[in-house]
């Protein structure tokens, strides 16, 4: 940490631009561009183009001239950033982000545990809820997309964080080794799978909270938790977000709006030894016939190529190298995740080298036979 070259807490906000930190520019049309600034950089674009340094050392909002082009130049916010950042697994937008911090009242302090980390999207509104005094685990199956999360928060807090812990492996596993937790968040693709080791490890009155992206999971997760006899009675919804133009009088809204993106369920533990309060209602006709087997196949659970996530690992190394040196000459972290991206190649190939050897003795026993 001594050897880092950028402030640490507000001051990591503040201040004129530095070398090797994020800028978003943004011209007369409204296009915003994402840089990060480097010793030697150089900007080009159809509305101007600069040198990097003309830009390091000045302040914040600072206007200036591009080859005869007026840009703009602010420190991106985290809902920016977010959108941003180089991702893995698709990201938690900032409108549902901001809404699971609220319906799940994370509080300064608080004791949560997330489970399916992505991209770090949600971790980084997360981090920010509990303060310096609360603590965030985050479990993730799988170790490409924990690297990439990893490296996103590391980029946007520095070394100087919230406690929080990254574990890869199921979150069944780590809930049933916890309690007292405030809050367990669920973006997965099968939530109600975790939903006893979520209520042996929420406190009384914590939040059991799941993002999915279909009615046919929300339906599933709703009726498994009423099932359990733990919860109280859940309560789901989305979140649209539809901005305005405004020009004068001439005030309508956009044509284009972030619209579905994902349902959120939330409910809250009830003291053991308790029965939940029985809604009265009556169902409809055919609202509670026996549920259809399911498989991860009836979600098309979007899959992420090899060579894409070679990409974005190779990408935040290279971010980490021209956020602690200022330029764009390869560092140690490049060096590091080159050398560990071949390393699993070579493992990898020297495995399906096996495979075909086995499946060659295999067909020849057949023969044999």
């Amino acid at each position: 940490m001594n050897n880092y070259p950028h402030p640490l807490g507000p001051a990591r906000r503040r201040g004129p631009f530095r070398a090797g930190e994020r800028v978003q520019l943004t011209d007369v049309k409204g296009k915003k561009y994402t840089v990060t600034l480097m010793h030697g950089g150089y900007f080009q674009s159809q509305r101007g183009s600069f040198k990097h340094d003309d830009l390091i050392g000045k302040d914040e909002g600072t206007v200036f001239d591009a080859d005869g082009h007026q840009l703009m130049a602010l420190r991106p916010l985290m809902s920016d950033y977010v959108l941003s950042m180089p991702r893995g697994a698709a990201v938690i937008y900032p409108k549902d982000s901001a809404q699971i911090v609220a319906m799940a009242d994370i509080f300064p302090g608080a004791k949560v545990v997330e489970a399916g980390v992505g991209s770090g999207a949600l971790t980084l509104s997360l981090l920010a809820a509990i303060g310096p005094e609360g603590h965030l685990t985050s479990v993730e199956r799988r170790e490409e997309f924990a690297e990439i999360a990893i490296a996103n928060v590391e980029s946007w807090y520095g070394p100087q964080m919230p406690a929080w812990d990254v574990l890869i492996g199921s979150v069944s596993d780590h809930l049933e080794e916890t309690t007292g937790v405030d809050a367990v968040l669920l973006d997965m693709l099968a939530p109600w799978e975790n939903i006893e080791p979520a209520a042996h490890a929420l406190r009384p009155g914590g939040v059991i909270l799941a993002y999915v992206a279909t009615t046919t999971q929300m339906s599933r997760f709703v009726e498994t938790l009423r099932e359990s006899q733990c919860f109280t009675e859940p309560e789901a919804s989305e979140t649209l977000q539809r901005t305005w133009h405004l020009n004068g009088l001439a005030v309508r809204p956009d044509h284009r709006m972030v619209a579905h993106t994902g349902f959120l369920i939330v409910a809250r533990r009830i003291a053991p030894g308790s029965q939940p309060l029985e809604k009265k209602m009556r169902p409809a006709p055919g609202a509670h016939n026996e549920a259809p087997e399911w498989s991860a196949e009836d979600f098309e659970e979007r899959t992420i190529s090899e060579k894409k996530l070679r990409k974005v690992r190779r990408d935040v190394a290279r971010r980490a190298d021209i956020e602690a040196s200022g330029t764009a000459e390869a560092g140690p972290a490049q060096a590091a995740m080159d050398e560990k991206i071949t390393a699993e190649g070579a493992a990898k190939a020297e495995a399906n080298l096996h495979a075909i050897r086995a499946r060659r003795v295999a067909r020849k026993a057949q023969r044999d036979e």
